[in-house]
């Protein structure tokens, strides 16, 4: 099991190539949310470094940021508007929206923060104790079947089928495939 995310918790170590290149590892975690935006951050960032005329910043650790969204030489455009969506929504949202990120293959840093949410709201199909509890919720809202046919019904077979290629499971969390 992956580490969960916990986006609100968004940090950086932030050093620079010159300081690395001569053998140190001075810096300090910055978390995300002190910022307003990216402006702001790399002003902390400039004023952390001042000692360096143009300091070329690295970001040689990071905790609680989605995989597509930092680098160790670049920070995402959008990534406080990710910050900022991911605030605004309840907790169960939260933790899906983290695993839903970190395991999505669009690029984060380039998607417009609209479409993100809407692709994540698309393909989010809600939290669930099993594969097997879901294809049982799925076989009730979506098919007619006769009362009598639902107690033949193989819901773990079901539940099979559907998460080989059309839904993905993640801690009780399931998304359907893009």
């Amino acid at each position: 099991m992956k580490h969960q995310l916990d986006i609100s918790e968004a940090s950086v170590y932030v050093g620079t190539y010159a300081k690395y290149n001569n053998g140190s590892l001075f810096g300090k975690w910055l978390k995300l949310s002190d910022y307003a935006d990216k402006e702001e951050f790399f002003e902390a960032c400039k004023e952390l470094h001042s000692d360096e005329e143009d300091p070329e910043y690295m970001f040689q650790d990071f905790e609680n940021i989605p995989d597509g969204l930092i680098g160790e030489s670049w920070l995402a455009d959008n990534i406080f508007e990710v910050l900022e969506a991911y605030a605004d929504m309840d907790d169960d949202r939260q933790e899906a929206f983290a695993i839903w990120c970190n395991n999505t293959s669009r690029n984060l840093s380039d998607e417009d923060i609209n479409n993100l949410i809407s692709n994540f709201d698309d393909e989010y199909m809600g939290s669930y104790d099993s594969e097997e509890d879901f294809a049982n919720w799925l076989v009730e809202e979506t098919m007619e079947l006769p009362d009598f046919m639902i107690m033949y019904f193989d819901y773990k077979a079901y539940a099979r089928d559907l998460f080989i290629c059309d839904y993905w499971f993640e801690d009780g969390h399931v998304f359907q495939n893009a």
